[in-house]
């Protein structure tokens, strides 16, 4: 009996955010205020970061594999980052793949001057831009989906730089939150349905954007308010600052799924606390789907809020069944299978001595493929557990995400290949049940979905995507040409 399940690494079946945008403008610490807010946004992206600066006569860039804290490890580092401005990003990959030409922020000289761009988001025609690009004679450096803002602005005959940006906008589709640098202009951005999140503070008369307030609050700047979707906004280096809405009104479609599980629970997310929201997701739960049971059990961390909103609405004692450490990272390299599997090294542990012989209610945020969530079961039966039920903080997930998010195919989704029943013999629970749809509404926002204008984006539980997927499309297209046992 493994009692112990070495190596469970439950990160590793869960959705993940692409990736984390910071800037600052108007400090002489700019490199390292950025730095310090990367930090705080490492969640939203672990594979790469980087940071661009201005000095007011050249750009300066540093980007690295890894973590913050690995990148610019050496403070002098960041002393070869110098002036008022600065901008930077962490990232996993979706579109583009791994590899260091594709560590943002990006940065290109177009003919009147310097210009840098950091993307949290996917522009899902990518591909079909890309095309044309290179069919009129453009070169692009990297595979990321973000270096066709640079070519479609390079290659605008508006006047203005600013008139260039909103013409390379107006031919994206997708999801994009953007900062962007010129010499004489720090620019943010957040697409028109405003799917991926971006606010604004203050430090002193220095002006800060980032993905989240976490940040904000990390680097000492007070949250002033989010950027409206579609809105794009200008800082000068004089400090004068201009709003745009060049895009006409739309209904605001946030990704719900913010809420659930990619922002760090000390942030706000569209107006809300995420903590309070999370808790919230797990009182409804409670209401939806009750059981018979002796403890609640958090799967760590992401589960925790919920299962603490579960247990105060239940009235079922809120314990730490499960036990992480946070000093044991991933292990890449194994000289060997028996090592691989000695136990060495463990990231959770299922607490025996609380769990043997109770009922466990189990909570976790999301069911991506399944595999994990079966592994937790496991463990908690080989601890001893009378009873597992499993509980999710979240809608099954049954269709892919093309706004930013790490989402594997869709016939790898448990929620797309199984009804509930064969899913919860497939984990191995007692029982399985999710939050319903309106009832994660009304947990985040207080009110249910409004079906004919969905007040989040919310695609991956109900496949009711908020924009055209053109390359998604053009795919399709080219696949149903194919012979049968030629589609990938």
């Amino acid at each position: 009996m493994n009692l112990t399940h070495p190596f469970l690494d439950l990160d590793g079946d869960k959705l993940r955010e692409e990736c984390g945008v910071f800037g600052v403008i108007g400090n002489a610490e700019a490199a390292a205020i950025t730095a310090l807010g990367l930090h705080a946004l490492q969640h939203r992206g672990q594979e790469a970061c980087g940071i661009v600066s201005w000095d007011g006569k050249e750009f300066f860039a540093r980007r690295g594999l890894g973590h913050v804290a690995q990148v610019f490890s050496d403070q002098s580092l960041l002393g070869e980052l110098p002036g008022h401005m600065a901008s930077g990003h962490v990232r996993y990959s979706t579109t583009g793949g791994q590899g260091l030409r594709n560590v943002q922020p990006l940065h290109a000289d177009l003919a009147r001057g310097g210009f840098s761009v950091a993307h949290n988001g996917n522009i899902s025609n990518a591909g079909f831009l890309r095309q044309q690009l290179v069919e009129k004679g453009a070169i692009f450096q990297s595979s990321s989906d973000t270096e066709v803002i640079i070519h479609l602005i390079a290659t605008s005959r508006y006047p203005t730089l600013l008139d260039r940006f909103v013409d390379a906008l107006r031919m994206v589709e997708g999801a994009y939150s953007l900062i962007c640098m010129t010499p004489k202009r720090m620019i943010a951005c957040r697409d028109p349905l405003g799917i991926r999140p971006l606010v604004m503070g203050r430090i002193g008369d220095a002006v800060v954007f980032a993905s989240e307030t976490v940040a904000l609050d990390v680097v000492g700047a007070t949250f002033e308010r989010e950027i409206e979707p579609g809105e794009i906004v200008e800082v000068r280096q004089d400090g004068r600052i201009s709003s745009h809405h060049p895009f006409g009104q739309h209904g605001a479609r946030p990704c719900i799924f913010e809420h659930v599980y990619f922002s760090r629970p000390d942030s706000l997310f569209a107006g809300r606390s995420v903590y309070e929201a999370r808790k919230a997701i797990g009182a409804q739960l409670a209401l939806e789907c009750p059981t018979d049971a002796d403890l609640v059990v958090p799967v760590p961390d992401s589960g925790v809020p919920a299962a603490i909103g579960y247990s105060q609405q239940s009235g079922v004692p809120f314990e730490l069944g499960i036990i992480r450490s946070h000093y044991v990272g991933r292990t890449f390299i194994q000289p060997s299978d028996g090592a691989r599997h000695s136990g060495v090294k463990r990231k959770h542990n299922a607490n025996r001595a609380l769990v043997e012989g109770k009922r466990i209610v189990l909570i976790d945020d999301s069911i991506v493929r399944g595999t994990t969530s079966m592994k937790i079961v496991e463990m908690m039966r080989d601890a001893g557990a009378k009873e597992v039920h499993f509980r999710v903080a979240s809608p099954p997930t049954a269709h892919s995400c093309f706004y930013g998010v790490d989402t594997p195919e869709r016939s790898k989704l448990l929620a797309a290949r199984m009804e509930l029943e064969p899913m919860r013999e497939f984990i191995k629970a007692d029982s399985l049940a999710f939050v319903s749809l309106n009832g994660l509404y009304r947990a985040v926002g207080g009110i249910e979905r409004n079906v004919a204008q969905p007040q989040f984006c919310d695609a991956c539980f109900t496949g009711d995507y908020p924009t055209t997927l053109t390359d998604l499309a053009q795919r399709a297209e080219r696949e149903a040409q194919l012979p049968f046992d030629k589609v990938a």
